[in-house]
């Protein structure tokens, strides 16, 4: 059911610890906390600093059992009990905000032809609000009450609602009066009851902790020492980021987020099904909106980002940020890799040395994304490369009817002994095996989907590519069959 967990090197973790205590001054932030996780659990914790408690001048290093506030991390638990709301029937993700909120039937919407914004729409971040990271960090105590009047006094739009993505921490404010109005429970109760509790998650609570081994309290830094910060109450916009939570547990929510693409067919034992599915989870952790200004192409999933690297694939992420504290979490669903980390220091930007971190472990230990490919392109793969090389026949039964209308056979062997002049004879490749089903790009085989795959075959001065897509039909037959010289490829 499960794919097998990857074991991360010493050095590799000994170079993450050693990355965050370069970072760590006493200018930057007064400790850290961060842990490196695979599928089996955390592989390796660390902190740098110190926690001054109450009365306590000396303070001790955090553990990974420190509680730090999450602040927006709490987004993915928001878009979590709404996802298992929907799976209910207790409510629709294209339901407009007013079956929820009536107090928004006030709104002026900025056009006449805007519709009203979602709960799609506020989960994928374009609601069409102005981003509201300064703002939105110090509402949390507001009541529901609150929040109606604010409503009724109108909002300020920034786009069309369903248009464009812009950050919006009152669109999730909003989405914790959703859960709380389909659940027909506080929202804090339905996170705590369905999702915390289930799943072990013990040390992550929306209050100050009691009875826990440490708490971090947050900082700002004035006048060249840190300032401590109070902590903010419980309120309508805890849905937004008022989670408090440590290494041990964030991992272990992470962990359980990207469990949903483990290789398998269902939900395993361990997968707390009853909470969310892992088909649900998975389409928490999928782009929807995208963002706009960022080097790779990245999208808003429903409460979590999702960056396709061109190297590793899809990364999923989000940051935490809120008065004294800085949380981000990612991880890598194809491999399992992961690494949480927290700083206790207002624009601390803990996301720096967790993405670097977790980009080199990825990248230490080949992970890569393989794509595996469908057995009948594999055995397609064989009949192809045999009828490209030695003249053999295709049977017919394999080609779908379009190659030949495409490209008459008699012109493509042409096409194809022509190729393999250009390059010279071809040299007898490394032995392969037939039925293997996993894409090695350090073979020269690419694979974009299961149907597809490209490999090279070897020649005196270049090499000769040959790439074959399958159709959608069941058995599937060849309906791309395409061959080319390439040039010797540079070192």
């Amino acid at each position: 059911m499960t794919t097998s967990s990857i074991t991360i090197p010493g050095p590799a973790l000994d170079a993450v610890e050693r990355l965050f205590a370069d970072r760590a001054s006493p200018e930057h932030a007064p400790s850290s906390s961060w842990g490196v996780f695979t599928r089996t659990g955390l592989v390796r914790t660390g902190s740098t600093g110190v926690i001054v408690e109450e009365g306590d001048t000396q303070g001790v290093p955090p553990t990974s059992a420190t509680v730090y506030r999450i602040a927006s991390c709490t987004k993915s638990f928001t878009a979590t009990a709404l996802l298992a709301l929907r799976d209910e029937g207790a409510l629709n993700l294209d339901q407009p905000i007013t079956d929820f909120v009536p107090a928004f039937a006030e709104v002026r919407l900025p056009t006449l032809d805007s519709p009203v914004p979602t709960v799609r729409m506020l989960l994928t971040m374009s609601g069409g609000f102005p981003t509201d990271d300064p703002w939105g960090d110090r509402q949390e105590s507001i009541t529901d009450g609150e929040l109606d009047a604010l409503l009724r006094r109108g909002l300020s739009f920034d786009s069309v609602p369903g248009t464009r993505f812009a950050y919006s921490n009152l669109g999730y404010a909003l989405l914790g009066r959703v859960v709380a109005e389909a659940a027909g429970r506080p929202f804090r109760d339905v996170v705590t009851d369905r999702i915390l509790r289930p799943l072990g998650l013990a040390s992550t609570t929306f209050t100050v902790p009691g009875g826990l081994a440490h708490t971090a309290i947050g900082h700002r830094r004035r006048g060249g020492v840190w300032e401590p910060l109070a902590f903010s109450g419980p309120g309508l916009f805890s849905s937004i980021g008022g989670l408090f939570s440590t290494v041990d547990d964030l991992s272990r929510w992470a962990r359980w987020l990207a469990s949903a693409f483990d290789q398998g067919d269902g939900d395993a034992p361990g997968d707390h099904p009853g909470i969310l599915s892992r088909a649900s989870r998975r389409e928490m952790q999928q782009a929807y909106r995208d963002i706009p200004g960022r080097a790779n192409p990245i999208g808003y999933g429903f409460g979590v980002m999702v960056e396709h690297d061109p190297e590793l694939g899809p990364i999923v992420s989000h940051s935490g940020g809120y008065p004294g504290f800085s949380a981000h979490m990612r991880w890598h669903p194809a491999s399992g890799v992961g690494v949480v980390g927290f700083e206790n220091a207002t624009y601390a930007q803990v996301s720096v040395p967790v993405t670097t971190a977790l980009h080199g472990l990825l990248r230490e230990v080949g992970a890569a994304p393989a794509t595996t490919i469908w057995p009948e392109t594999a055995a397609a793969r064989t009949v192809v490369e045999q009828a490209v090389t030695a003249g053999a026949e295709i049977p017919p039964s394999l080609l779908s009817e379009n190659v030949d209308l495409d490209i008459p056979f008699p012109s493509r062997r042409a096409a194809w002994a022509e190729a393999i002049g250009s390059i010279g004879p071809l040299v007898k490749p490394p032995a392969h095996d037939d039925t293997s089903l996993v894409v090695a790009s350090a073979a020269g085989e690419e694979s974009s989907a299961p149907s597809h795959l490209v490999w090279r075959l070897p020649g005196e001065r270049g090499s000769l590519r040959i790439e074959i897509r399958l159709t959608p039909e069941s058995p599937p037959r060849v309906q791309t069959l395409v061959v080319r010289a390439e040039p010797p490829r540079q070192p």
